[in-house]
């Protein structure tokens, strides 16, 4: 069906009901601005005007998702822990309706993603997706510098978690493109960004690439700073998971 932007507003604003007090931010795109940076082996299968939503998770979703998550005895031990909250938040949101859930950890046959998750930020106007290309004469000759994006009140400090696209829905004419901020427009500053991201990933810097109104909470920090493999343990430590649980825990930011 044809949805204006007050029905797509709906649909968001559904959306940032369940999701906002749990630390979650949803930003809604046509499939179509996706695409169009793309190369048509990366699109997605859908009409240009179908409506989709990029999902973010903030700081605060690790103590008001994550934490009551695991005390609420919920994880399985299947898979990584902040997969499986992030899953089973997001998928209890629209009951009854025709969305296909993409999540940044799922890959194709190929090992490609699934989907691009910086570029959805980008085209969403949730994030600025900051890349090599955007630097004027960028000073490195030698390799390859990896992108990243910079929320404009976070920093670095949140993720990219889920794509929504409803497959049934499509956006007017009246919905527009957002433009992302601009949150790092100097090329000194993009330049150390990416630097930053790149070389000296493990001390957070880039994250504060921006002043954040909000950043990982020492508890967050600790759980991600530890090594995957001994992720489980420092829950058990925090006597989030029992010993009867077994836990296979990834790399997850």
């Amino acid at each position: 069906m044809a949805a204006s932007s007050d029905s797509v507003e709906k649909i968001t604003g559904a959306l940032e009901e369940s999701l906002s007090g749990l630390g979650f931010e949803v930003h809604p795109l046509k499939v179509g601005w996706y695409n169009a940076v793309l190369p048509p082996s990366l699109a997605l299968s859908y009409p240009d005007d179908t409506l989709a939503v990029v999902v973010f998770s903030t700081p605060s979703m690790f103590e008001k998702a994550f934490l009551p998550f695991l005390e609420g005895q919920a994880f399985q031990g299947v898979s990584d822990p902040i997969d499986q909250c992030v899953r089973q938040t997001v998928s209890s949101c629209f009951p009854g309706q025709q969305v296909e859930v993409i999540y940044d950890y799922e890959l194709m046959p190929s090992r490609r993603p699934r989907f691009l998750a910086q570029t959805a930020a980008h085209v969403s106007g949730g994030a600025f997706y900051y890349q090599q290309s955007d630097i004027i004469e960028p000073p490195w000759t030698d390799r390859k510098m990896f992108g990243v994006c910079v929320h404009p009140r976070f920093g670095g400090w949140f993720a990219i978690r889920a794509l929504l696209v409803f497959a049934d829905v499509r956006g007017g004419s009246d919905m527009l493109q957002p433009l992302p901020v601009d949150c790092v427009p100097s090329r000194e500053g993009r330049i150390k960004l990416l630097e930053a991201f790149n070389l000296h990933w493990q001390d957070w810097s880039y994250r504060d690439i921006v002043p954040p109104v909000e950043t990982y909470s020492q508890r967050q920090r600790d759980y991600f700073s530890c090594p995957p493999s001994e992720r489980f343990a420092l829950l058990r430590s925090w006597d989030l998971i029992k010993d009867t649980q077994q836990a296979c825990v990834y790399v997850c930011v």
